[in-house]
């Protein structure tokens, strides 16, 4: 049945290593075979090819994702989309760039700059997470706050549908107002929908590096204040980053930065303007923060949006020496601003009853935090009190 299939892989060993994305407690089964395509053609023939044998297909990009989207499905046809990585087309014009799936999103981002121009969303995983799986999940990022999510940059698709048929949605205009936004449809999608190929995406003008501050917190409820301090007062953040007490001590363990691992919470907020990130600061004096200082330059300010990226490295060391088979069960929630506070204490309350270790990190400027829960994969008790 393979040997019509140009470039299948079906090695165990190689398999293995595509089997899952980095939610490793999800589910994930047995790959009957691989593809790595280098043409939207190859993608059409492999999903024929799929279709003629009743084969179900899992696209997958650089399986940097924490939802078991990329997993394999017993007897799937996994089609890893990583060869196709290049930039088409950067318009500074127009603002737009085209690109295949694989480009990586630091790679776009630091060819986009050297043009004058930006593009903004920034997952943790930037320095190794495709454009095409960040179209597939909708990733965000830090700066989403302000900028937004990847759906607000992605103007038009090409895809592979399950019959092999090739779609073109969307336009490459500023505007585009008639009809059905299939686009929209696609992003978020994770691959039911159809295969992504290429993407045009919407670009910024680039601006300067924006000012960095950090304020510590005697407690996650009085970071959850701040948080909502400062956008009733009608400030717009670039950025607004919590990291709990568990967070900043695993962070210091995996590669010690001189973080405060007394404080119980740390926000990293950034600015536009030297006079918001001053009214930012006392908006967090007044919730409570115990210290406040800000980066007196660009690398400084890198250092510290650093610590926010090595977040999930730390954890996954943390339920490593604190189980042999350590795991983590991260969440993904939202609530509005103004309920923020709340939710900390929450959490806090549930891990105590619970007598797990939870940490709390995430996107306090949009109200949406990931609780890692550290769990013995080993114990069945272990994750189902994580759970």
């Amino acid at each position: 049945m393979l040997n019509d299939l140009p470039g299948a892989v079906t090695d165990p060993d190689l398999l293995a290593s595509f089997r899952r994305d980095e939610a490793d407690l999800c589910d994930a089964g047995t790959a009957l075979a691989l593809i790595r395509p280098s043409s939207t053609a190859e993608v059409v023939e492999a999903v024929k090819w799929a279709a003629r044998h009743g084969v179900p297909i899992v696209p997958q990009g650089a399986r940097t994702g924490l939802a078991g989207g990329a997993n394999a499905i017993d007897g799937c046809l996994l089609i890893s989309m990583t060869k196709m990585d290049r930039i088409l087309e950067i318009d500074r014009s127009n603002r737009i760039a085209v690109v295949q799936p694989g480009v990586i999103n630091a790679a776009l981002s630091r060819a986009v700059t050297a043009e004058g121009l930006r593009y903004p969303p920034d997952p943790g995983s930037w320095e190794t997470s495709t454009i095409g799986g960040n179209v597939a999940t909708n990733a965000g990022g830090m700066c989403c706050v302000k900028y937004g999510v990847t759906a607000e940059y992605v103007l038009g698709l090409e895809v592979v549908l399950a019959d092999a048929r090739v779609l073109r949605t969307g336009r490459r205009t500023p505007k585009g107002v008639a009809g059905y936004d299939m686009t929209k449809l696609f992003v978020g999608s994770e691959g039911t929908l159809g295969i992504i190929t290429e993407i045009t995406l919407a670009l910024r003008p680039a601006i300067a590096d924006p000012l960095t501050l950090v304020a510590v917190f005697p407690s996650t409820k009085s970071a959850g204040d701040a948080v909502n301090r400062i956008f009733t007062a009608g400030l717009a953040p670039a950025l607004l980053e919590l990291l709990d007490q568990v967070h900043l001590q695993a962070i210091e363990r995996y590669q010690p930065m001189g973080l405060n691992v007394e404080a119980k919470a740390l926000l990293l907020a950034a600015a536009d303007r030297p006079e918001e990130l001053d009214q930012i600061a006392a908006l967090a004096t007044e919730a409570g923060a115990t210290e406040v200082w800000q980066a007196t330059d660009a690398a400084e300010a890198a250092e510290l949006l650093q610590a926010r990226r090595r977040a999930h490295p730390a954890m996954e060391q943390l339920a490593l020496s604190t189980h042999e088979h350590g795991g983590l069960i991260i969440d993904d929630i939202a609530v509005p601003r103004t309920r923020l506070a709340e939710l900390l204490d929450e959490i806090e309350m549930i891990a105590a009853k619970h007598s797990v270790t939870v940490g709390v990190v995430g996107h306090a400027g949009d109200g949406n935090l990931h609780p890692n829960i550290v769990v013995d994969r080993a114990s069945a008790e272990s994750v189902a009190a994580g759970h």
